[in-house]
């Protein structure tokens, strides 16, 4: 994965960024050799850029093909994507928390412990939402695909598992372990064969069946859970402002 990392740090050396890690099927431990590339994170406008009437775009975006491989880069300005942290957003602890950092080691490093603060009770609003999402899609599928099923499953895994202990998995391999369900493995398998690749014939009942189990472990561990009412806001604004001041020369 060392090579991995190396290549996409390369093609955004050109970029001023806070940082960006990868998210999607290679962060969820299922890529396959066709799978796009999501890259996620944020940069830093100029104090002077902030506090004028002019303001900066707060996202943009690079997509295209690099080296045969799709790639989409997406990047909030710090404030936008701090905002976002004190917020229920599931996207962005995972982007924060991916085992995949591509650059910013040493922002993420000051950045995390302050994230594992803003981690609630309710994010499981997101986890709720987005497996809602994926419910509908998986529905939707005339022939059902294994991408479409490890994501619902990957979803309610990762929720149950912050509802529990406060920390952001979201490799489904290693969730697998972690709640127990080693029967997904050989799913995970199938999926790094391709994008596109199906369920197996007869299987779908069984697997709706352990979905609308895990979607209801999902509610309970909500139910149950010791996590904070509340992010701690002020800690993560005195960060924006040192970062801020940091910029005035």
């Amino acid at each position: 994965m060392s090579d991995f990392l190396k290549h996409w740090a390369d093609y955004l050396s050109d970029l001023p960024l806070c940082f960006a890690t990868a998210s999607g099927a290679h962060a969820y431990g299922f890529p396959s050799p066709d799978s796009d590339v999501d890259l996620r994170g944020a940069h830093q406008d100029r104090l002077e850029d902030v506090v004028g009437l002019r303001t900066p775009k707060q996202t943009w975006d690079r997509m295209g093909v690099h080296q045969g491989v799709e790639v989409d880069l997406v990047s909030h300005e710090l404030g936008k994507y701090l905002q976002l942290l004190t917020k229920r957003n599931g996207y962005i602890l995972e982007q924060v928390f991916s085992p995949l950092v591509v650059v910013g080691d040493e922002f993420l490093a000051e950045l995390r412990p302050l994230a594992a603060n803003c981690v609630t009770k309710h994010h499981y609003h997101h986890y709720r939402g987005f497996f809602a999402t994926q419910r509908k899609k998986l529905d939707s599928e005339p022939v059902r695909k294994v991408k479409t099923l490890l994501y619902a499953y990957r979803v309610l895994l990762t929720g149950i598992h912050l509802m529990r202990t406060g920390e952001v998995e979201m490799d489904l391999r290693k969730l697998c372990d972690l709640e127990s369900r080693g029967d997904l493995q050989e799913l995970v398998e199938i999926k790094r064969r391709g994008e596109r690749v199906e369920m197996p014939p007869g299987d779908s009942d069984a697997h709706d069946r352990q979905l609308a189990a895990l979607e209801v472990e999902l509610d309970e561990s909500y139910a149950e859970s010791t996590l904070p009412e509340n992010p701690d806001k002020e800690a993560v604004h005195q960060f924006l402002v040192r970062r801020r001041l940091a910029t005035r020369d």
